[in-house]
């Protein structure tokens, strides 16, 4: 039946574009993960039970046949899927025809739930990925009262469908049931995860979180961080520790650690563990104490904004009305920047962009080539959100050059384990938003005023911060992608940042003691 299902699968895949199974959030799971799930499901429920199935999200039904491979016919009492898609739901149907489950074509999240003598004590489900973006605001809104209703959880409106399908499943959900949730893991570190996270701790008995290595996805069509979620549908007991494991397999894993639920309730970074343990409420210096930390400018449309000297001459456009930037980290292999006298960093590749505030009829009269140039614009980039939100369409944010940039994204690879680089930078270049740009508060501002010859110690202090500090404040997605955002970077503890600067020099002690 495995084999059959799989040939059904392929067969259903083809049958519909990458980006219509992408929009939809249609990502199969693949067998060696669903009968490691099913397996470690018979692990979690009491020995000769029988089991009530439910999957929210069936598709060609990967965990019904894993668990009809894993649980004898006998234990099995009912089986019970939902399939939303009827290019799938109509091939499943004939598949598992002649197996007692009952096929439900149609939307899981309007389904009415069961009464309570009919709810399922297994639900194992790989719920839709989708994006909040492709749920429209109508669907918001009724997903999000229904999820408040089902678990008591206001779910983010910035939220995937999966973290609704999971509480929206805690209605269905038998007490003492036991739930195993495929998901992305991303909700472990991000702000519209906090809801999930708080129903997970205060709702039901969460058991483990397995989250599997990202540079290795499990996925062969989808480039997301994967992480299993198993919890009983019960109040979690007075010192009830949560495991955690990583890497490996799930029933194998690389790494495991056990953590206070407790500790759980203040730590906004889950992806934390098992490598880390608890962390102590800091009380030392963080980087916000010694930086204001910004993203680099979102232009809107890159391509119509900054362009090359030579673009700039080809199109007889004024160079007083263009500010230089940085080029993409990956054209910027070097970590310090050397620049021209007129400020202009002295790179292989120079690139400009559009700084200009002037009303178009200041513009018209001026520079009648930019102008030109902006009409062109008008019908496309002038259209697009950001443009739309600025006045004018093509004034740039306020982003000056910040003399310690730090690349926003990046992967660790096998030589080097720092996904993320300071770069210094004495030019007059901005830096678009695949940097961060860290300006030096007052304190900082004042030492390197009197002692410029200290921000090169302060750059090499700042790539002297141990990287894992900066994964953990970070987060990661599949492919074993970091990303970093402002508020993340200014977290990360200074401690021995202070200390690097003040061993270079006395002097700089007794400032920082001022924050320390």
């Amino acid at each position: 039946m495995e084999e059959r299902r799989l040939a059904l699968q392929a067969e259903c895949d083809a049958g519909k574009t990458s980006k219509e199974r992408n929009r939809l959030g249609q990502f199969a799971t693949p067998t060696r993960l669903a009968t490691a799930v099913l397996e470690q499901a018979r692990s979690l429920l009491p020995p000769d039970a029988p089991v009530h199935f439910l999957d929210p999200a069936l598709g060609t039904g990967a965990f019904y046949s894993a668990l009809l491979r894993v649980f004898s016919r006998e234990r099995i009492a009912r089986a019970k899927g939902f399939e939303i898609d009827p290019h799938y739901e109509a091939s499943t149907r004939t598949l598992w025809q002649n197996h007692p489950l009952s096929l439900t074509l149609g939307d899981f999240t309007t389904a009415p739930p069961p009464s309570a003598a009919e709810r399922y004590n297994l639900i194992i489900c790989n719920p839709p990925y989708v994006r909040h973006h492709h749920l429209g605001a109508l669907a918001k809104a009724r997903l999000r009262a229904a999820s408040a209703q089902a678990c008591g959880v206001e779910i983010s409106g910035l939220s995937g469908l999966y973290c609704y399908f999971m509480a929206l499943a805690h209605a269905w959900l038998a007490e003492d049931g036991l739930a195993g949730w495929l998901v992305p893991s991303e909700f472990m570190d991000v702000n519209y995860g906090a809801p999930i996270k708080q129903y997970l701790l205060n709702h039901v008995e969460l058991l483990q979180i397995q989250r599997f290595d990202p540079s290795h996805g499990q996925f062969d069509d989808a480039l997301v961080s994967s992480a299993v979620v198993w919890f009983r549908k019960r109040p979690p007991a007075a010192g009830h520790q949560v495991t955690f494991t990583f890497g490996g397999t799930l029933g194998n894993p690389a790494r495991r650690h056990s953590v206070p639920a407790s500790a759980l309730q203040a730590e906004g970074k889950w992806t934390r563990f098992p490598a880390a343990r608890v962390r102590e409420v800091a009380s030392g210096p963080i980087l916000a104490d010694f930086f204001r930390i910004q993203r680099g400018l979102a232009t809107g449309d890159n391509r119509f904004f900054i362009m090359s000297r030579e673009q700039m001459a080809e199109r007889q456009l004024p160079p007083e009305l263009f500010t230089p930037i940085l080029p993409g980290p990956r054209y910027l292999p070097e970590s310090e920047i050397e620049a021209h006298p007129d400020g202009t960093p002295k790179l292989a590749r120079s690139l400009f962009v559009l700084n200009c505030r002037l009303p178009e009829e200041e513009i018209a009269q001026r520079y009648p080539s930019l102008w030109a140039y902006l009409q062109t614009g008008k019908p496309t980039t002038s259209q697009r959100y950001l443009c739309r939100m600025r006045s004018p369409w093509y004034a740039q944010e306020n982003r000056p050059p910040a003399p310690f940039v730090c690349t926003y994204m990046g992967r660790g690879g096998k030589e080097s384990r720092r996904p993320f680089r300071f770069i210094l930078n004495p030019s007059g270049a901005t830096a678009a938003n695949v940097y961060l740009m860290l300006y030096p508060k007052p304190l900082l501002t004042r030492v390197l005023q009197d002692h410029p010859e200290l921000t090169r110690t302060v750059w090499q202090c700042l790539n002297a911060i141990n990287p894992e500090l900066l994964s953990e404040e970070g987060r990661i997605y599949g492919g074993g992608l970091y990303k970093l955002e402002p508020k993340e970077l200014a977290n990360v503890p200074a401690d021995a940042f202070a200390a690097l600067l003040a061993e270079h020099q006395h002097h700089l002690k007794l400032s920082f003691d001022v924050i320390t």
